[in-house]
């Protein structure tokens, strides 16, 4: 099939290169060339360069938004270190105002005690010396009863005489007074 392209057109005296074209193709190529150039120059081109500025304008504005975004949370983390600077402050202060409130409680614990403590020894001393005095009265009064009981039997005669009785009770603890001071001065 070649053949016979290259011997048709050797025979019309002319040679043509299959590999150069005509000039009316390439004039009409050029026409189709030109009008889909100015096609796209003036329809096309236009409206993807739109779409091209509104997709720009669109990343510009979420570029926008973003360091915006960034700063707030930027504003955010600051204030959230230094709200948790000012807990802890706060925090340190009332543990120490605690500590110091349990220190005071429990010195005002200890005075209370101290001076609950005292008060029940001066009135334990109080009901002591009261109690040795009810025992003296008591004893001295036993005693005297013994004596006179002693004195009765020793003398013979009944002392049932309420003076007589004191005198006699009365010269017996003296006379036992005295024999316990001269022992106790012997020894």
């Amino acid at each position: 099939m070649l053949h016979a392209v290259l011997s048709t057109a050797t025979e019309g005296g002319e040679t043509h290169s299959p590999v150069i074209p005509e000039i009316y193709d390439l004039v009409w190529s050029a026409v189709c060339f030109v009008i889909i150039l100015v096609f796209f120059w003036i329809y096309v081109l236009p409206r993807v360069q739109k779409l091209l500025d509104e997709r720009a304008e669109a990343i510009e504005g979420n570029i926008a938004k973003a360091d915006e975004a960034q700063r707030k949370a930027e504003a955010a983390l600051e204030e959230y270190t230094a709200q948790l600077a000012d807990a802890r402050a706060e925090a340190g202060r009332i543990r120490e105002t605690a500590r110091e409130d349990g220190k005071k409680i429990v010195a005002e614990a200890k005075d209370q005690a101290l001076t609950e403590a005292a008060r029940v020894t001066a009135s334990a001393q109080a009901q002591i010396d009261a109690e040795r005095q009810a025992a003296l009265v008591s004893l001295r009064s036993e005693v005297g009863t013994i004596a006179i009981d002693l004195a009765s039997g020793v003398v013979g005669e009944s002392l049932t005489d309420d003076q007589k009785a004191k005198a006699v009770v009365d010269r017996f603890l003296a006379d036992l007074e005295a024999e316990q001071a001269s022992t106790g001065g012997t020894k």
